[in-house]
């Protein structure tokens, strides 16, 4: 975030492995406090050799309140009476929740009702599993724990919570002298979290932290199955023609392990691509080898025209799947499988000392949203995806992920929807105790930095197949020093890590790998929108890790869903009262300067609607500039733009800041603002010169294009008015500059919309975008800026705004619906006889009880029309997420009076 005030366990029979893989626990769904998990099942696993069995689910009880020895509780048969039923991936907090024994903790101040001295003890995790055959070798493979946690099967404890230590290691256990035919049981005792003091996760000032603090068991517990030969490690390392990508070298390898008294002759066999390869491997008792495949000696391993893979809006996502098996005497002993894709990534440091990424010899503008996952780390695999999806309608590219590093699904499903992402070690906490001075972490001593080293080791494994992956960030605010740097690299050579490894997410260094070419100097509460266009601070130049003006006040729909009457009239009458949907931090603890700034612009709010309506308005305008003016930047000469990172994209819970989508997938004025801004050929004005550029992130050139700028009284009255035709921009995310507006025109008024029309060669219209501006604009004190703002002096005078007669929008809808999918066509008629345009007209999907329908997607929103004038808008969502309603169609907007229409 920002600056803020394998090895053997000495156990018998018990072999632990280092690699990593994440998930968390079930969930029913967005703004639910968790489904309901039922009894704890038991889990069959299956005889087959190569078999990976996640456990069902857990019966959980806290310590406290079981008095029964671990050889007890761990094993089969034990009367699990009143303990709670859980997820195969939950924490404790997650467990209860899904159990009904709090309220929703997302509404109003109800999390603080939750006792935290309930989790200042260890909790047990208790699971059954049943075996038929145990002539198979049985092991437990199995990653996040937090914190630790005691290991016991059968009544044996086989892992002390010293050894099983840290979210990210992982661990094998070999059990197989343990495992009895028929029932088997499991247990973890698992002890509290801090992560001050331990190497797990924590939420800084993101949100109020859960009670819990995430302690649990948040990624599956597998069960594997083998014969004497086991297959770990399995991967392939590609490397692409660039910049040809005429053909690209596969090379497979794996470890075989024989884990045997005896030696054993194994055949190693596979397939990938359509080439096909195998080889004996002789191994001595316990040994193990690594074996590999390369075009040296497997020459289908080069392939000519491979499916190359690449961001969503620049090219596919092929991906490829390797297979591999091993046999003993003809018989299966293990197999391994995984899915890769083939992309070639680079990021050196430019003449200005940022770091530019090249994705397939392609220059490539970063621009993404940080990250989060929900609060309790309930996973649901479709509720993941939809934001995926919102990702790839805003026009980003990219998200990052501090800390939090989601499960496998969640890059598996980046890898399909064509999302780059940036994971990285969280910041301020335990990750960085060491070298963080304003961080809370404590110190760390030597088992640490063996947990740190196999944590990245246990990631490096789980990531590096994943093409959507585009680096690693091994420090946030504050880069690893010698000691913690060799050892997460030699964790990611030994990984064969295949993109650049970045030293931090600030402008900060580490002996080894030296800049990072990042920048973090904020700001994260409000800056007015031309802020962005200086080459300074947190403006356009350089890679900007995570930035944003602040505050993201949701609809009015979600803001009554989040918080009582009396909380919404605190929020838009007191700017200082303290926001508990805010931030824990005593920074951002309130909306003030958001308040103060909102009030000097468009005039103080006079309800809770028109604070909403306001906030809207001044959100859309911020973001916009934001990514308008990293795109106009990112071709410059001089200091050119090369990735910013909107903090935050979403939040894991009902928040008030830092998100481009609420906790319920509504879409406010910053969604339209970064959806606009982002879209593939665009005009954008420049809040720092009047320049009228157009930016084009289609692949292609675009030639003979025209723009025409048009400047408006609030009343619209036209002042002024530019068309220029002829106009060529190149691909890539290239710009031309059409003109520039004058400094001032005769008689226009001090609040004025500007409007800027884009048609191709054929009159088409492909971008419309409407400012609204001051001719006093707003004053920045540079000179008073902080870590997370810059202070504004003097304000805009947008408040003739408010001045905008009211007009009528009228719509027309209708809905078709086609395997599970509906699709309503709105048209927005403007039909006034006056000059007054409709600002921000915005349209909401509802049912019949006039709640919105999520997720949904949009063609575009929050339009301005002029009298006159239609638009025609589609909405594509799940016919399911109706709930057997009909749809209807909300229509309003800054001067536009609420309807709503049938849109069946």
């Amino acid at each position: 975030m920002f600056p803020r005030p394998t090895r053997r366990l000495p156990l018998a029979a018990v072999l632990i492995t280092l690699a990593g893989s994440l998930t968390t626990g079930a969930w029913a769904g967005p703004g639910q406090a968790g489904g309901e998990p039922g009894p704890a099942r038991t889990t069959r696993v299956p005889s087959a050799a190569g078999s990976s069995t996640p456990l069902a689910g857990f019966a959980v009880r806290s310590t406290a309140r079981v008095g029964d020895s671990a050889a007890a509780v761990s094993s089969p048969g034990y009367p699990a009476r009143d303990w709670y039923p859980a997820g195969p991936r939950s924490t404790v907090l997650a467990a209860l929740l899904a159990n009904g024994v709090y309220a929703d903790p997302f509404h109003s101040t109800d999390q603080r009702r939750i006792p935290r001295a309930d989790f200042e003890v260890p909790w047990w995790y208790r699971s059954d599993f049943t075996v038929a055959d145990t002539a198979r070798r049985t092991f437990l493979d199995f990653s996040g724990v937090v914190s630790a946690a005691d290991v016991y099967v059968n009544g044996r404890r086989v892992a002390r919570a010293a050894d099983v230590s840290g979210a990210y290691t992982r661990h094998e256990l070999d059990i197989t002298p343990l495992v009895r035919s028929g029932t088997n049981t499991v247990a973890f005792r698992v002890l509290p979290n801090d992560p001050d003091k331990h190497l797990t996760m924590g939420w800084l000032d993101w949100l109020q932290p859960p009670p819990d603090r995430n302690m649990g068991i948040v990624r599956d517990v597998l069960v594997r199955r083998s014969g004497p030969v086991a297959l770990r490690d399995a991967h392939v390392v590609t490397k692409l023609a660039v910049p040809s990508l005429a053909s690209a070298d596969l090379t497979v390898r794996a470890e075989a392990r024989n884990d045997t008294d005896a030696p054993v002759t194994a055949e190693v066999g596979g397939s990938v691509a359509g080439t096909r390869f195998a080889r004996t491997v002789r191994l001595a008792a316990h040994q193990t080898k690594s074996v590999t495949f390369s075009p040296a000696d497997t020459p289908g391993l080069r392939l000519a025209r491979p499916e190359v893979w690449w961001p969503a809006g620049m090219g596919g996502q092929p991906l490829y799947d390797l297979d591999l098996t091993t046999t003993v005497a003809g018989t299966v002993s293990d197999t391994a499988h995984e899915r890769f894709g083939i992309r070639d990534v680079r990021a050196p440091l430019n003449p200005d000392g940022a770091r530019r990424y090249r994705i397939n010899g392609r220059d490539l503008l970063v621009k993404g949203g940080g990250w989060s996952p929900d609060e309790f780390l309930r996973w649901d695999r479709g509720y993941v995806e939809d934001r995926l999806k919102y990702a790839v309608d805003l026009g980003l590219n990219t998200i990052r992920l501090e800390g939090h590093l989601e499960p496998d699904e969640f890059f598996d499903l980046a890898d399909r929807h064509g999302v780059l992402t940036l994971p990285g070690w969280e910041c301020c906490d335990k990750w960085e105790g060491e070298v963080n001075p304003t961080g809370s972490g404590e110190r760390w001593t030597d088992a640490d930095h063996t947990v740190a080293k196999a944590s990245m080791a246990a990631e490096a494994a789980r990531l590096r197949g994943h093409p959507s992956v585009l680096s690693f960030l091994i420090g946030s605010d504050s880069a690893p020093n010698a000691a913690i740097e060799k050892g997460y690299l030699e964790a990611l050579d030994a990984a064969d890590w295949p993109v650049p490894v970045v030293p931090a997410a600030s402008d900060a260094s580490s002996p080894r790998l030296g800049r990072s070419g990042m920048k973090m100097t904020g700001p994260y509460d409000w800056v007015p929108p031309g802020y962005w266009y200086a080459k300074r601070e947190g403006g356009a130049t350089g890679f900007n890790s995570e930035t944003s003006a602040g505050p993201s006040i949701p609809t009015l729909d979600t803001l009554r869903r989040m918080m009582t009457p009396a909380e919404l009239d605190t929020l838009w009458k007191d700017p200082g009262a303290k926001q508990y949907h805010r931030s824990p931090s005593t920074t951002f603890g309130t909306l003030r300067i958001y308040d103060e700034a909102l009030g000097g612009r468009y005039g103080r709010p006079t309800s809770l609607t028109d604070y909403v309506r306001k906030a809207q308005l001044a959100q859309y305008e911020n973001v916009r500039a934001q990514f308008e003016a990293y795109e106009r930047n990112a071709t410059d000469r001089h200091q050119p733009a090369t990735g910013v990172i909107h903090w935050m994209f979403n939040s894991g819970w009902t928040s008030l800041h830092w998100q481009l989508t609420d906790r319920y997938l509504d879409q406010n004025g910053a969604y339209f603002g970064a959806k606009k801004a982002n879209e593939p050929l665009h005009a954008q004005y420049s809040y720092d010169d009047r320049s009228v550029v157009v930016v084009n992130n289609r692949t292609a050139a675009a030639r003979n294009l025209t723009v025409r700028a048009t400047l408006y009284d609030p009343d619209g009255t036209r002042r002024y008015e530019r068309t220029v035709r002829g106009v060529a921009v190149n691909g890539g995310g290239a710009h031309a500059t059409a003109f520039t507006l004058p400094s001032s025109v005769r008689g226009l008024a001090r609040t004025h919309l500007l409007r800027l029309v884009l048609t191709d060669a054929a009159g088409g219209e492909v971008s419309r975008n409407v400012y609204w501006l001051s001719t006093r604009p707003d004053t920045l004190d540079w000179n008073g800026t902080t870590w997370y703002y810059t202070p504004t002096t003097r304000y805009a005078d947008l408040t003739g705004l408010a001045s905008m007669a009211r007009v009528t929008v009228s719509a027309t809808a209708a809905t078709r619906a086609s395997d599970g999918t509906s699709t309503t066509t709105v048209t927005l008629r403007h039909g006034g006889s006056g000059t007054t345009p409709a600002l921000l007209t915005d349209v909401h999907l509802v049912d019949t009880r006039g709640r919105p329908v999520l997720p949904v997607r949009w063609s575009d929103n929050e339009v301005s029309l002029w009298p006159g004038e239609s638009v025609t808008l589609t909405a594509t969502y799940r016919t399911a997420d109706l709930h057997g309603s009909a749809p209807g169609v909300r229509v309003s907007g800054w001067n536009t009076p609420e309807r709503t229409v049938p849109a069946a």
